[in-house]
């Protein structure tokens, strides 16, 4: 749903295939009445707001422009430097957003600092509304088999409810694809696939040690200068 080439086979499944089932089952799971568009945070998401669009009728927007040049934003170490690269990862496309009720589909949401900064862009393009999609259920794990995901203390849905997290995130209406849908999009014999961060049913038990380093406090190195 996220780190895959849209052009990859996984367990001979489609990504591409896949990620616009996932954002029509988000659409049947959560529309989004009297909206004027739907777009993505791209670039993963790309095929999920296709579907959404597909299953609600929607019109598919260009809002969000990407700057291929900056990398990841959730993997950086502090929260300062992911709110400056999300300000020069996106740009909005006033055009689009002036006067709209827009829907925007992000493929997950994690710490939920980033989306809020994406959503006040928004917002200042002139946006008059804005509903947001999340194409995954909440993430309320760490990852341990080789994932850079926070630690769970980070993890917002992990101690925030639906409505406290829309509140941060400062939006009309939140809408999160439930685990059922996801396992629905992916078809087949979904046992294939790990959902721990999900539904926190991982696959093997995970040490005490591994627990506790993600569980920490993340590491704060002091360079010299």
């Amino acid at each position: 749903m996220y780190f895959s080439r849209p052009d990859s086979t996984i367990f001979g499944r489609s990504v591409d295939r896949v990620r616009r089932a996932l954002g029509r089952e988000l659409a049947r799971e959560h529309p989004a009445e009297g909206a004027d568009c739907v777009f993505s945070v791209p670039d993963s998401s790309n095929a999920m707001a296709l579907g959404f669009a597909e299953r609600s009728g929607l019109k598919l927007e260009h809002a969000l422009i990407r700057n291929h040049y900056v990398g990841r934003t959730f993997i950086n170490p502090t929260q300062a430097a992911r709110n400056a690269k999300v300000k020069i990862k996106f740009n909005p496309v006033r055009e689009v957003l002036q006067g709209k009720k827009v829907v925007v589909v992000d493929d997950s949401l994690v710490r939920g600092t980033t989306s809020r900064e994406l959503v006040q862009m928004i917002r200042q393009a002139g946006a008059k509304e804005v509903h947001f999609r999340v194409a995954s259920a909440p993430i309320t794990g760490p990852c341990y088999y080789g994932i850079d995901t926070p630690t769970k203390s980070e993890l917002i849905a992990s101690s925030h409810t639906l409505e406290e997290i829309r509140q941060h995130l400062g939006v009309e209406t939140l809408g999160y694809l439930s685990l059922d849908g996801m396992l629905r999009a992916a078809g087949g014999d979904t046992a294939q696939f790990c959902h721990a961060c999900f539904s926190g049913a991982y696959p093997t038990e995970i040490p005490d040690d591994s627990k506790k380093v993600r569980q920490a406090a993340p590491l704060q190195v002091t360079m010299a200068v």
